[in-house]
């Protein structure tokens, strides 16, 4: 039996790392490459690494990624990194001959007032949140750029390139940056500091009020694998008519709600204070993901046992 190669695109970070540890025990050969042996922004060497290698499949989880506060600081390097980084991979995989893509997007693509819980057919119903938009254009792009190359080569070149758009994600491998990381890693430092420092309180931006849905990486790369593998009718007929697919845990708490959880997993003895002066962002981000679990799957970790072996590998750190 001839193992496929697979290729983690962004293996280094959180999804990637996740796809690994699941692709690992399956009869397949992994192939990665670290940001020193292939800028995944040069297009000739994205080029020439695919002409090389016989690839069966890709993962293409590689991106610029961060929170509010990185996104408002950098809107040009999101927008610009993720665009060179999505045109080149998926571009050279179909010059290369690779059939088989799988493109990992973010919930943030939905309007910033989309109904709410969000189906994949709110994609550009309305306008998206400003904080965050450059990289929702990137990712947004990537997912056309997919359902485009499936429109023109599906066919004639058996081309499927599937896009996935996850909810907010967390788990090992969780960047704790105090500025630029995302909420969950960010909080967890920020109250692991507060206990060290035997601080009072803490504030976090924002009102606490938005509503936001989590989802441990694990099942992330569980999901995506699960859909990657899913035959092409079927996928291409249950998805329609869109072309990417949801994947969340279905259920949101508020901000306040998960900073309170939080602060008990590490064991913060302080108060938990919000400066309303700083932006929300949207105001409830659930996405609907019946149709994945239309395809038999469903999430396996809860958000408290997630949170407990996130503080538990943040403390490794």
């Amino acid at each position: 039996m001839i193992r496929p190669k697979i290729f983690i695109a962004g293996s280094k970070g959180m999804v990637g790392s996740a796809l690994i540890r699941l692709l690992k025990d399956q009869e397949v050969e992994i192939l990665i490459k670290d940001r020193t042996e292939l800028d995944l922004m040069n297009q000739d060497s994205v080029q020439n690494f695919f002409k090389n290698e016989k690839i069966d499949q890709i993962y293409l989880a590689a991106a610029k990624v961060g929170g509010i506060y990185a996104n408002s600081t950098y809107p040009a390097d999101f927008i610009y990194q993720n665009l060179m980084i999505q045109n080149n991979v998926i571009h050279s995989a179909f010059l290369s001959g690779v059939k088989k893509l799988l493109f990992l997007g973010s919930s943030c693509i939905y309007p910033k007032n989309a109904n709410q819980p969000m189906k994949e057919e709110e994609l550009l119903s309305d306008k998206l949140e400003p904080t965050n938009e450059p990289y929702a254009v990137a990712k947004i792009a990537g997912i056309k750029m997919c359902e485009s190359y499936n429109r023109q080569y599906g066919v004639s070149d058996e081309i499927d390139y599937r896009s996935v758009m996850p909810t907010n994600l967390y788990g090992p491998g969780d960047n704790y940056h105090p500025e630029n990381s995302h909420v969950i890693p960010g909080l967890i430092y920020r109250f692991h500091k507060a206990k060290v420092d035997n601080l009072s309180e803490v504030t976090i931006w924002g009102t606490g009020t938005p509503k936001r849905e989590f989802l441990h990486v694990d099942d992330l790369a569980d999901a995506s694998i699960h859909i990657m593998n899913l035959d092409k009718n079927i996928y291409e007929e249950q998805i329609k008519p869109s072309s990417h697919i949801n994947i969340g845990s279905g259920k949101e708490l508020t901000i306040k709600e998960l900073a309170e959880n939080i602060k008990i997993v590490v064991g913060f003895k302080g108060e938990i204070k919000f400066d309303s002066s700083k932006p929300d962002g949207s105001p409830r981000k659930l996405i609907d993901s019946s149709r994945l679990n239309s395809f038999g799957w469903s999430p396996k970790i809860t958000l408290k046992d997630g949170l407990t072996k996130n503080y538990k590998a943040f403390l490794k750190t």
